[in-house]
């Protein structure tokens, strides 16, 4: 469902008919593995970076390092766009492809390492080394950094 303040800040998709459900976009961005996060540099330009992620209490997060690009842009300009594509396939005898991709828009602030968080990236991503990776995490979370976003808005769009 989109807001009058949304309506103001983003613009309609062009091909509506391609969009998705609200609650479909959601599945998509729970379950999909990974996807490219586009930050602005100080130079003007932007910067995408692909990337795990995990979708908890309402929020994105990502593991990063304490220093690097992504960082210097966030700390400098903290709005962000996140896509995420859960499925593809070109079809070409169609010259075409069918896709199911979801983007958001939203706020993004670097955070100390947190424990639950880390361990909801293991839970995703790593579930067979969840046991063996408890006592790394209880040591270390303080070592990185964490990525948090706000989500303001956001898109899912299919074809099939």
């Amino acid at each position: 469902m989109t807001t009058k303040k949304e309506k103001l800040l983003f613009k309609e998709m062009t091909r509506s008919k391609k969009q998705m459900n609200d609650q479909d976009a959601l599945n998509l961005l729970i379950n999909g593995r990974f996807g490219v996060l586009g930050t602005i540099s100080d130079n003007g330009y932007p910067y995408t970076t692909p990337m795990n992620y995990v979708y908890f209490d309402n929020k994105i997060y990502f593991h990063s390092a304490k220093i690097g690009h992504k960082i210097d842009n966030i700390n400098q300009n903290e709005k962000v766009s996140f896509t995420v594509i859960g499925e593809e396939s070109i079809i070409e005898e169609e010259l075409t492809s069918h896709y199911k991709s979801v983007t958001l828009f939203g706020r993004a602030k670097v955070i100390p390492g947190n424990k639950d968080i880390l361990f909801s990236l293991v839970k995703k991503y790593a579930m067979k080394m969840f046991d063996e990776s408890k006592q790394s995490i209880e040591e270390d979370y303080h070592h990185t950094s964490i990525i948090e976003i706000t989500i303001e808005h956001m898109t899912g769009k299919e074809s099939d």
